[in-house]
C-alpha cells in the first residue's frame, strides 16, 4: 500500500478562537447528533456526575479559551477558581492506514455524502464506516489542576466546548482522527478522477501513416517510426507549492487532473468528451470527476457557484452525479426526462417482475414504482434502479443498469 502523501501545508493543526457564552444548561449540549455522540462518550465513562455538571456550566459560561486541535489531541486553557488557567487536554486514538482507506472509499462511493458535508452534515454511514466517532472510554482527559476526578470539571468543560466545534465543522472530527481537511479532500479527488478516466478510456483507433518521400522530394528517406502507444491512464499532475499570492494548490491540482483526463480521452478515441455537452451536463461531469471540489474552505464557494450558476442546488448536483456514475449521459437523461415508451419491453416488465416474486409496481410513464424502490426505462432500452425513503418521493440512482428489469432490481437490492 502506498503511504499517504504529506499535506502541502500545516493542515494538521488548527486553533479555534474561544466560543461565545452559551446560556442554559438543560437538554442536549450539542446541536448535532455527532456532537452529542462526542459528549456521550465522555459522560458514559465519567465517575462523578457532579463534576460533569460543573464542567458543563464552565463551558456555557465561557471559561474555555481558544481550542487547538491536532491528530489525537484537543488542548485548551480553562479558567477555574485560581487566577492562572489550567492546561487541559483530551486525547483519543488516531485511525490507521487501513481504517482511512475504508473511510475514503466509503466517502468517494456515495455522492449524497458529498452533498451532506456541503450542508455541514455528517452522514451516519460515513461516520460508522471506520469508527470515526469515539466510543465509551475512547477519550482520555488530562489537566494540570490538582483534582484527580475522571474527568475533572476543566476537562469536562473542554469536552463540551469541543462538541460545539464539531457542530460547526464536522471536518474537525477528521483532524482529530489523524488527517486534515485538505489532505482528505485531495485524496478523494485523485481517487475519483482516476475512476472517471478509467470509465471513459477506450482502445486507441489505428493511426494512418504516410511515407515521407511521398510528401517531399524523391530522395530516399528512412520511414518514420510508429507512434508511441497511448498510456493506459492519464498522468498525475505535479505537486504545486503553497506560495503567497499564487493560486490555490488544490484548485491547480483539480484543473491539471481534468485537463490530463480530457486530453487522454481525445488521444485514445479521437473524440472530445465535452464538445457536445450542455453547460449543466458538463457541470455534472466535472463534479463526477472531482467530488471533493467545494468542500475545503478555499474551494467551497467554487463548488456552490457551479450549482448556483445553473440555478441548481448542491443536492441537485449530487443527485445528477449519482445518475452520471450509474449510466453516463444516458443515466442523466433517465433522471431528468420522463417519457412515454411505446408498447413492448416496458409492458412486459410488470409480468416479469411478478413472476420473479417481486412486489407490486405501479406504472407512470417510463417508471415502475413501489413506496421505496423504482425502475426507470431509458430510451436506450436499459432499466435503471432508484431508491427512496418510504413515501418521501426523494429518488436517488442506485445499483447497476440492466436490459432486464429483474436483473436491474436484483442489483438494486444487492442480491
Amino acid at each position: 500500500m502506498t503511504a499517504p502523501r504529506a499535506p502541502r501545508h500545516d493542515d494538521r493543526r488548527r486553533t479555534f478562537p474561544a466560543l461565545p457564552r452559551r446560556p442554559g444548561t438543560e437538554g442536549d449540549f450539542a446541536a448535532t447528533w455527532w456532537g452529542n455522540a462526542w459528549v456521550e462518550s465522555m459522560e458514559d465513562a465519567a465517575l462523578d456526575p457532579a463534576r460533569l455538571q460543573r464542567g458543563r456550566a464552565y463551558a456555557g459560561g465561557g471559561h474555555v479559551d481558544a481550542i487547538t486541535v491536532t491528530p489525537g489531541r484537543v488542548m485548551a486553557y480553562v479558567h477555574g477558581s485560581r487566577p492562572r488557567p489550567y492546561r487541559t487536554e483530551i486525547r483519543l486514538r488516531t485511525l490507521g492506514d487501513t481504517s482511512w482507506e475504508d473511510l475514503l472509499d466509503a466517502a468517494a462511493a456515495r455522492p449524497d455524502h458529498i452533498a451532506a458535508l456541503l450542508d455541514k452534515d455528517m452522514p451516519h454511514t460515513l461516520a460508522a464506516s471506520a469508527d470515526l466517532l469515539p466510543t465509551v472510554g475512547d477519550l482520555t482527559p488530562d489537566c494540570s489542576c490538582p483534582d484527580d476526578g475522571y474527568p475533572c470539571k476543566h476537562a469536562a468543560a473542554l469536552c463540551y466546548q469541543t462538541a460545539r466545534l464539531l457542530d460547526e465543522d464536522p471536518f474537525v472530527l477528521f483532524l482529530m482522527r489523524g488527517r486534515g481537511e485538505h489532505e482528505v479532500l485531495a485524496d478523494l479527488t485523485r481517487r475519483n478522477a482516476t475512476r472517471s478516466a478509467a470509465e471513459r478510456t477506450t482502445a486507441a483507433p489505428p493511426m494512418p501513416t504516410v511515407a515521407a518521400r511521398a510528401a517531399l522530394t524523391p530522395r530516399t528517406l528512412p520511414a518514420l517510426p510508429p507512434p508511441f502507444p497511448a498510456p493506459a491512464q492519464p498522468g498525475r499532475p505535479p505537486v504545486y507549492p503553497q506560495t503567497p499570492g499564487a493560486p490555490d494548490p488544490l484548485a491547480l491540482d483539480l484543473l491539471a487532473t481534468e485537463a490530463a483526463s480530457r486530453a487522454h480521452t481525445f488521444l485514445t478515441t479521437g473524440l472530445d468528451p465535452v464538445a457536445a455537452l450542455t453547460p449543466w451536463q458538463d457541470a455534472v461531469r466535472l463534479a463526477a470527476a472531482h467530488p471533493g471540489s467545494g468542500l475545503t474552505a478555499s474551494t467551497r464557494a467554487l463548488y456552490r457557484d457551479l450549482a448556483a450558476a445553473l440555478d441548481r442546488t448542491p443536492t441537485d448536483l449530487a443527485r445528477a452525479v449519482a445518475a452520471w456514475r450509474q449510466g453516463g449521459l444516458a443515466g442523466l437523461a433517465v433522471l431528468e426526462d420522463p417519457w412515454d415508451p411505446p408498447a413492448g419491453p416496458f409492458d412486459r416488465a410488470r409480468p416479469a417482475l411478478a413472476a420473479a416474486d417481486f412486489g407490486h409496481f405501479r406504472p407512470w410513464r417510463n417508471r415502475l414504482s413501489t413506496p421505496s424502490l423504482q425502475l426507470r426505462f431509458g430510451r436506450d432500452g436499459i432499466w435503471y434502479g432508484y431508491e427512496s425513503d418510504r413515501d418521501r418521493e426523494d429518488w436517488w440512482p442506485r445499483g447497476t443498469p440492466d436490459t432486464d428489469p429483474v436483473g436491474a432490481l436484483t442489483a438494486l437490492l444487492g442480491r
